[in-house]
């Protein structure tokens, strides 16, 4: 036996705590019993993959060891239920292996049975080709497109501190119940993708001991031999990173022995770390011990085939005829975790009920955050803006910009909201995403002149790692009671993509902050305008995109983000300053029709201001209402009634009834105009058979915001042309 570290016993409470959790979760233990189980869901795997006729058999069978002591001996779950809070996370990154996480919940007695295992990537079963967070229980996030379980842990382990921190700052490391680990698998695709070197190196600088990773470096994928793409020293970069770093291999006596103690303790030691990431090098054999495909692209990503299934089951003295056998003895064995985890879970639960005693506000503060409710404060928190509107036209309005209100917004809500956090990927002070007075999220040592705080802290700062950070505010929603937000030039959300749809297939409630929206931004040219990013943005299902048309619409954009738990959205806003409008007066409507995507801002009227139904509909977002507003000015004086639409999310106003939509386009003739900086693609959909679309359909240049609006035709003129050429048809 290999008795696990020791650790502090001192606890928030001034008792004394059991939890122990820089420890495995009991003593190293691999017995005649425990080969069994693993060579059974070794079978399993290739069985499955046989039945379905497609799959990753081979990382399954040669990581059910690995997997089996994570489950078994080192992490803290309960397998009665998926959600408990002092769980240790588990995130399978090399997602293809999805066998590999099915198995160890089939064996735990964590909701899968063997019926589960046979329905493997069919329709309808809990065991699709991927792990999909929310489809089944046990799995805390989507995995498969290569490097987002590992960014994405990150996140996970972000969310930990910050949310211990809040809860339970002064128990000592290893002793609240609100201390866990991430624990990670990772496979040569994963570390291959950029997006884990830029969330690795923020780890490392983060130092953040509560994150463990396992890299199956098996020098196999898809087109066989790693060597022909990949040959990098992967211990000396995460040593550079600052990440402690320990190789286990598994052939290093010629032979391809399984020394899980060697990996055991490794794992106890990468536990033990408080203040360094780890990565454990795991050299294996992929599809070990099949016989003929073993250590071959043959078995990555495909099933084995007769002959080699029934080699596979002859090896490891299954019978060859026999498929999905299960001892009823080995089963039971396996599901023993369950009990090992109830009485660690009572002891978890009077640590839990001590800490409760003791910090009562924190308590509520965790109910409320539980319960998924807002603070009670929540409404009044946002703040109201000053008119700031030219009725002449004249340009007499100074205005402001929406990343301006975005920030004063977020200030506001700082001393409300603690659960709220986030920044910047190296653009604080253009995208206004710092909190005034609110500490960053660093370890001590690392505060500059600029940015104080500490590991607790609220600021975020992502660096130059736009895709890392989509991963990262991904892990946070998915791995805590917080909401997190990131913000970078709405330009750079093409390098944020892949984190964006997978949180949105997930529901995952991320918020991006995109600043910079237009050729708006300017003299930076068309490197930095956005053109298509607005229409590409849309074509995601599940993700909201709000382009607020002036500042109060940013506060109840901010506050219907937030309402909202059901997937990501994305903040599209503003560098240069746009005219705050007037509420409920001059005509103009409140800034409450924000929370239903689109709405009517200023409606038609006759000469006596009375409403009539308009013979013609402007439609715009962003820094362009401003536009529809003034050519609605003069499509009135020349006697045809105009209303001007406001439409900051398309995606809200699609989910409106009927009734509500028609109520805002009615199909009574009118002509319809949308505007705005951006291509036309998908305003058809709003503008109808009598529409016409004021778009930008080529890249930008580099001159004042003014100019080239004036010079691309993005303008009142333009928008009143088009509606008079509608109606002359």
């Amino acid at each position: 036996m290999t008795s696990a570290p020791a650790t502090s016993t001192g606890s928030a409470t001034g008792g004394t705590s059991s939890l122990q959790r820089l420890q495995p979760a009991r003593e190293y233990t691999y017995s005649a019993t425990d080969r069994k189980a693993v060579d059974t869901l070794r079978v399993l795997a290739a069985d499955a993959v046989e039945k379905a006729g497609h799959g990753h058999p081979g990382t399954a069978i040669s990581l059910a060891p690995v997997a089996w002591q994570l489950f078994q001996n080192v992490m803290h779950h309960d397998p009665a239920d998926a959600r408990w809070a002092g769980r240790d996370r588990f995130i399978l990154s090399a997602g293809h292996s999805s066998l590999t996480l099915y198995l160890q919940l089939f064996a735990a007695g964590a909701g899968l049975e063997l019926e589960d295992l046979q329905a493997l990537r069919t329709w309808g079963s809990k065991t699709p080709g991927h792990p999909e967070y929310g489809h089944t229980d046990g799995v805390e996030i989507t995995t498969g497109p290569l490097g987002q379980g590992l960014a994405s842990a990150v996140g996970f382990a972000f969310a930990q501190r910050r949310l211990r921190g809040l809860l339970d700052p002064d128990a000592a490391l290893g002793t609240s119940p609100f201390d866990h680990h991430i624990f990670v698998i990772a496979s040569d695709g994963d570390l291959q993708e950029g997006v884990t070197s830029e969330a690795s190196s923020l780890a490392g600088h983060q130092e953040l001991g509560n994150l463990v990773v396992i890299y199956d470096d098996n020098e196999i994928s898809i087109e066989d031999d790693t060597d022909v793409a990949f040959s990098e020293d992967v211990a000396a970069r995460y040593e550079a990173y600052g990440w402690h770093v320990q190789t286990v291999d598994w052939l290093t006596t010629g032979d391809y022995v399984e020394d899980t103690e060697q990996l055991y303790t490794a794992l106890a030691e990468a536990k033990a770390q408080p203040s360094k990431p780890s990565l454990i090098k795991l050299r294996t054999v992929i599809g070990w011990p099949s016989p003929g495909k073993q250590d071959t692209g043959a078995i990555h990503g495909s099933k084995l085939g007769g002959e080699e299934l029934a080699g596979l089951k002859t090896v490891l003295g299954f019978d060859p005829e026999q498929h999905f056998a299960v001892d009823d003895g080995v089963l039971a064995h396996a599901r023993s975790v369950g009990d090992r985890s109830a009485a660690y879970r009572a002891t978890w639960e009077e640590s839990y009920s001590a800490w409760r005693g003791a910090n009562v506000e924190r308590a509520r503060l965790f109910d409320r955050l539980t319960a998924g409710d807002l603070p009670e404060d929540f409404a009044e928190a946002f703040p109201a803006f000053e008119v700031d509107f030219d009725a002449s036209f004249s340009g007499g309005a100074k205005g402001m910009a929406t990343r301006a209100a975005s920030g004063k917004v977020l200030s506001a809500l700082a001393p409300v909201m603690p659960e709220l956090w986030g920044g910047s990927a190296d653009l604080a002070g253009s995208n206004n995403t710092t909190m005034d007075g609110e500490p960053s999220f660093i370890p001590a040592s690392r505060q500059t002149s600029t940015w104080k705080g500490g590991p607790y802290g609220r600021t975020l700062h992502f660096g130059i790692r736009e895709h890392a950070a989509g991963s990262i505010v991904n892990g946070i929603s998915l791995g805590s009671l917080l909401r997190a937000y990131m913000g970078t030039f709405l330009i750079f959300s093409d390098y944020q993509r892949p984190a964006i749809r997978i949180g949105a297939l997930m529901g995952t409630p991320a918020i991006y902050v995109w600043t910079h929206d237009s050729i708006g931004l300017g003299e930076d040219g068309p490197t930095h305008q956005p053109v298509e990013q607005l229409a590409s943005l849309r074509a995601i299902p599940g993700l909201a995109v709000v382009r607020p048309a002036d500042a109060n619409e940013v506060s109840w954009a901010w506050k219907t983000i937030l309402e909202k738990t059901d997937g990501p959205a994305g903040l599209v806003l503003s560098r240069q300053n746009l005219p705050v409008f007037p509420r409920n007066e001059q005509g103009f409507a409140g800034a409450e029709g924000t929370a239903r995507g689109a709405y009517v801002l200023l409606d038609a009227t006759d000469d006596s201001g009375t409403a009539v139904e308009p013979q013609a509909i402007l439609i715009g977002t962003g820094s362009e209402v401003q536009l529809a507003v003034a050519a609605r000015h003069e499509l009135q004086s020349e006697g045809v009634p105009t209303r001007v639409v406001s439409a900051p999310s398309l995606e809200w106003f699609d989910a409106q009834d009927e009734s509500y939509q028609a109520s805002v386009l009615p199909d009574n003739g009118a002509v319809r105009v949308s505007v705005e900086a951006g291509i036309a693609q998908g305003w058809a959909k709003y503008t109808g058979v009598r529409g016409a679309q004021v778009s930008l359909e080529h890249y930008g240049a580099s001159a004042d915001f003014q100019t080239l609006f004036r010079e691309y035709g993005i303008t009142a003129e333009a928008v009143a042309a088009a509606a008079r050429d509608l109606l002359g048809r």
